[in-house]
């Protein structure tokens, strides 16, 4: 195999952010990113309490969404959920950028409430990942082509003193001209664009679109060290199956998939 099972494993923020998450599933789901031992589950603030004693003593962190999944929320709030989350145990703090503040070409504002976020959680010893949410940024905006304002979000997140700059939340569903709703999250050219943008000092999470294996091997080989995803038992599942069988030498045809076809 191309990467270790530890390599993989620990890209993975398990994510239990789905609206209508019940407290038995949040439960599973931790047991589930314990017993896989994955990097993090990504949780929504109320549930950081429970998860951090569900996985207490263990190698998962917990991580937690700030102003999810629209960023609208004001840079007090913002700052007020990330002390409260960092309180609570959350040790990663996923913030969602002011996507309309962007558009508009504030980038003191973009950069101030992004800054906040990340003042509050390293004063907790907490690290942050910021969501751009590029699929709404496909456009352009602020008078920049797409790829022009995701450099500059990117940018203004490591001035901010971001420790990662993320894809998507998951949620960013953009309306149509048929008026049904569609996501892209991840893909292949916008982690090599986040790549390229930040210096060594900042790292990439994809989120969104990656649902196998050969999805998660290939975001790793385009530089990211992080990755949401919710289909994380059948990736793990299916590394364990191909490992077992390049072990007792039958043939393992794989194909590296591609990012991009929809929410994970």
């Amino acid at each position: 195999m191309k990467y270790s099972y530890s390599q993989l494993a620990k890209m993975i923020d398990h994510s239990l952010l789905q609206p209508s998450l019940s407290d038995k599933e949040l439960e599973d789901g931790c047991q589930l990113a314990l017993r896989y031992d994955v990097a993090s589950v990504c949780i929504k603030p109320y549930a950081v309490k429970q998860a951090v004693e569900l996985l207490r003593e263990s190698g998962v962190l917990v991580g937690c969404v700030i102003g999810f999944p629209h960023g609208n929320s004001t840079t007090s709030s913002k700052r007020y959920e990330t002390e409260v989350a960092c309180n609570d145990g959350a040790v990663e703090i996923d913030m969602v950028i002011n996507v309309g503040k962007a558009m508009s070409g504030d980038w003191n504002y973009v950069e101030q409430d992004i800054k906040a976020v990340c003042d509050t959680a390293h004063a907790h010893g907490a690290k942050v990942k910021v969501i751009l949410e590029n699929d709404y940024l496909t456009s352009g905006g602020a008078g920049l082509s797409s790829d022009e304002l995701k450099v500059r979000l990117c940018q203004i997140s490591e001035l901010a003193g971001t420790d990662w700059v993320k894809t998507s939340t998951g949620y960013g569903f953009v309306k149509g001209s048929d008026g049904k709703y569609g996501y892209l999250g991840a893909t292949a050219h916008d982690l090599r664009l986040m790549r390229a943008a930040c210096s060594n000092k900042v790292q990439i999470k994809a989120a969104g679109g990656v649902r196998d294996l050969d999805g998660l091997i290939l975001v790793r080989d385009l530089g990211a060290s992080r990755c949401g995803a919710s289909a994380t038992a059948s990736m793990l599942d299916e590394y364990l199956r191909r490992e077992a069988a390049e072990k007792s030498g039958s043939p393992e045809l794989t194909q590296i998939g591609e990012l991009g076809s929809g929410t994970y």
